[in-house]
């Protein structure tokens, strides 16, 4: 049974190259779902997996990349109920 995680990142995260990071280290986990921008600069992540391997995304995700700023990090946990196929990027929204 997998876990998931719903995250959203605050802070400076927009044109930093945050969602190419987030694509990386959640390949790198074998992890499943998508990340995307939000209108309002923010990002959001949605990922499936290990719960071990998605507390490693969690902590890479309050990090960022070299050149982003994060803020705050709000998350929630649950049970996996959609199946995504693999991890990727999703357009604004």
């Amino acid at each position: 049974m997998n876990t998931q995680l719903h995250a959203i990142i605050e802070g400076h995260v927009q044109g930093v190259g945050f969602r190419y990071f987030v694509l990386e280290r959640a390949q790198a986990l074998n992890l499943t779902g998508w990340v995307r921008n939000t209108y309002d600069g923010q990002v959001e992540v949605m990922a499936q997996g290990p719960r071990a391997d998605l507390e490693m995304l969690l902590e890479d995700l309050q990090r960022g990349p070299r050149s982003a700023f994060v803020t705050e990090v709000r998350s929630t946990w649950s049970t996996a109920e959609t199946t995504y196929p693999r991890f990727q990027i999703l357009p604004t929204a």
